[in-house]
């Protein structure tokens, strides 16, 4: 089933400076009170007008009673990996936010934790009542996945260390079926498959001797995407001669976040781009040409 986009994905705001630790508790509280109704008014009006405007804009068919799809099979989970990638910053935006608040760190990574799955789950009550798809519990396994595998990281080490990245390039295959693939290049985005690549940045240098040289800004990954996926239908797919397979990567990544800088604007901007991964020279393999390596990869 080709989901709904992610809500999160590209739109989220960067955090602000958290609030010192050694503030009195007064000043602490009046930060709250002051930045907590801003944070929860400004998330309500987003959320209900990205939700409002999907459901014009996606969900423009007739509608069915609800009912449940079983979608795992489909895309080769590409879909799987954008929900989980989904959640997984939108749960970091919110507890870096909460934080900025002034909320102490462990409610924040709770109360924080699981709006990625909050946000993102309500879309499957509109596919469940699309009559081509169908809510997915697998589509809410991997939005609880990914606000899990922040709470995760933060109560473990207070920070992210594996930190879930996307990259994005445009196929040949959007055209053999611009309505479900997408049209523009906003629509192919969100919509071909072919097109992303899932990754994990590993921050090795946290994990080092505190008197290591290693970079902290350098960090290996792993990427996973898939190819020649037109059709769900693999009879489908052969009619136009393609046979989808899956795509495994390796290759060293760049975390925006820990390149100093005394600019709050720059520590905004990489953090918000630090969600996506930046062209590199990458290994891959795959079962149809074994290993291919590529001078650049995005």
């Amino acid at each position: 089933m080709h989901t709904a986009p992610q809500l999160s994905g590209f739109s989220y705001s960067a955090s602000a400076p958290s609030v010192p630790l050694a503030l009195p508790d007064s000043a602490r509280q009046a930060h709250l009170n002051r930045r907590l109704p801003l944070l929860a008014g400004g998330l309500v009006i987003t959320y209900t007008g990205l939700t409002y405007g999907l459901g014009k804009a996606w969900y423009t068919g007739e509608r069915s009673s609800f009912h449940w799809f079983d979608d795992f099979p489909e895309w080769k989970q590409m879909d799987k990996a954008g929900h989980f990638w989904g959640a997984f910053h939108e749960s970091r935006g919110a507890v870096d936010m909460l934080r900025w608040a002034g909320l102490d760190d462990r409610k924040a990574i709770w109360y924080g934790g699981f709006v990625g799955f909050m946000l993102q789950s309500p879309i499957e009550i509109l596919d469940g009542h699309d009559p081509e798809y169908g809510a997915s519990a697998t589509d809410l396994a991997a939005n609880f996945l990914g606000s899990a595998g922040l709470i995760g990281q933060q109560l473990a080490w207070n920070e992210v260390r594996i930190m879930p990245k996307v990259s994005f390039h445009t196929t040949r295959y959007a055209a053999m079926r611009p309505n479900v693939l997408g049209r523009s290049f906003a629509e192919r985005l969100l919509k071909d498959y072919n097109g992303q690549t899932y990754w994990l940045a590993f921050d090795v240098g946290a994990f080092m001797p505190t008197a290591s040289r290693w970079p902290r800004w350098l960090q290996p990954a792993v990427g996973y995407s898939a190819q020649q996926m037109v059709y769900n239908d693999a009879d489908a797919n052969a009619a136009l001669g393609l046979r989808a397979y899956r795509q495994y990567y390796l290759t060293l990544d760049v975390d925006l976040r820990r390149i100093p800088t005394r600019s709050k604007l720059l520590r905004r901007v990489f953090y918000v781009a630090s969600i996506f991964h930046l062209p590199a020279p990458a290994l891959e393999y795959n079962s149809r040409r074994g290993l291919v390596l590529h001078g650049l990869y995005y």
